[in-house]
């Protein structure tokens, strides 16, 4: 990443602390390369392009001044310390370069959008996105790329739509994404619980499933779980893919983090798949924003007609103006810049998060066991003892305008739950942290 854009992202985080309001004067350029220990031309860099968002403005012989101030509620006052909300943090989208890719999109495909598209998707994205996928060890053939409306609808068709294996039941980790979950039993799939933990998963016991259940695939987040923010060994991931070949069970591989992978050693599954049985899926909606709703399948040939289909049935197209936009944006270097700087934003979050619970954790009983996990993940989680529900702690921690969630929807209904406290840091402002941690802890 280039280094003026880490030093946005810093100025940011400044200019969202308790000590700026809107109309305050940011510190000089030689007090900002002083600080951050840049050249003034890396800071010049950076102003310049803070200017260009409109978060600032300059005042000739006087210096920047702050036009927007993020992170405060309308009343002027402290909003809650926000460690539940899943959704990417709307400070850290660049709403002005995305804004542009669309006013480009409709230049460009004017009369596109006007008719009725392909069901596979734009077919200039999914060339763009071919390359893209490249870049993160998923090589896969045009023909076997579709552009979804987000994962959620690939997910839905592959519930739905048969597969060559004839199997009917969905294996689904435990806990899992709760969507996914909520799927499966408002439609009344068969679906069977797998335990994942921080540790990875008990691979006899998958074995033991895959050999004596009918299941047609077993849904799995290796990298970046949610809601526990851990990652699959490499043994894991390995002793998986041979074990679908070996027992016929597709891996739907949601990788809806990737591009917040920072180990390039770290492959997906889709890299060690000689066998065709691995369904990729990627979204863009945590690294970008949920309601541009464009996702990505990668799937083996032999599901590619079906889903086609299935795809057909359930919609003509995705937006097309979503499509035309995603594409500009990946094409122009847009999204790389982006994807580095939420990176950061979110790697600066977790650490701090790590951080401040070691500190901290003395203030309470500290009965809990915690992994300091994988920066940047967006989640973590606590476990917590038996007599210490995790409910009590989130009902005692709202009075205290800390907000937290359950994790009771991320399991199927009959499934054993665990007693673990999920901790998510999409939304919480950077300062709030430590406070909201200190607080935390002294109900542990």
């Amino acid at each position: 990443m280039e280094k003026y854009m880490s030093l946005v992202t810093r100025i940011e985080e400044m200019m969202q602390s308790t000590a700026y309001q809107e109309g305050d004067r940011l510190p000089s350029i030689r007090q900002l390369s002083a600080r951050y220990q840049v050249s003034k031309s890396t800071v010049i860099r950076a102003l310049q392009e803070l200017e260009k968002r409109h978060l600032i403005y300059s005042v000739p012989k006087s210096g920047y001044y702050i036009v927007k101030k993020t992170g405060k509620s309308k009343s002027g006052q402290p909003g809650p310390i926000d460690f539940a909300t899943s959704a990417p943090d709307p400070d850290v989208f660049p709403y002005l370069d995305f804004q542009h890719c669309i006013n480009k999109a409709i230049d460009t495909y004017k009369n596109d959008l006007f008719i009725y598209g392909t069901p596979k998707g734009l077919p200039s994205l999914i060339r763009v996105l071919r390359k893209l996928l490249a870049t993160q060890q998923v090589f896969a053939d045009e023909r076997h790329i579709f552009i979804t409306s987000g994962v959620q609808q690939a997910l839905s068709l592959l519930c739905a739509m048969p597969f060559p294996n004839g199997k009917e039941k969905i294996a689904i980790e435990q806990p899992g994404y709760h969507l996914m979950v909520e799927q499966l039993e408002t439609l009344g799939i068969p679906a069977i619980g797998v335990k994942r933990t921080e540790e990875g998963l008990d691979i006899a016991e998958v074995e033991r499933l895959f050999q004596t259940e009918s299941i047609k695939f077993f849904y799995t987040m290796p990298r970046f779980h949610n809601p526990l923010g851990c990652s699959l060994s490499e043994r894991d991931k390995q002793e998986l893919v041979r074990l679908a070949e070996a027992y016929d069970v597709y891996l739907v591989e949601d990788d809806y983090l990737g591009d917040l992978e920072e180990n390039k050693k770290a492959d997906p599954l889709y890299a060690y798949d000689l066998s065709s049985h691995v369904i990729y899926l990627k979204s863009f909606s945590k690294m970008m924003f949920p309601g541009l709703r464009v996702g990505a399948a990668v799937l083996p040939e032999a599901l590619t007609d079906t889903f086609y289909a299935y795809k057909k049935l359930n919609d003509i197209d995705c937006s097309m103006i979503s499509q035309a936009a995603l594409e500009i944006y990946l094409k122009s270097g847009m999204y790389g810049r982006h994807k580095e700087k939420i990176r950061d934003s979110y790697k600066e979050r977790s650490l701090r998060l790590h951080q401040a619970i070691r500190t901290h954790r003395q203030l309470g009983s500290g009965r809990f066991t915690f992994s300091s996990g994988q920066a940047p993940c967006m989640h973590t989680h606590l476990v917590l003892p038996q007599d210490l529900p995790a409910s009590r702690v989130i009902h005692r921690l709202k009075k205290q305008g800390v907000l937290l969630e359950a994790i009771d929807r991320h399991y199927l209904s009959d499934y054993q739950k665990e007693n673990l406290l999920k901790i998510n840091i999409s939304n919480v402002k950077t300062e709030d942290i430590e406070r909201g941690v200190k607080l935390l802890m002294s109900h542990l």
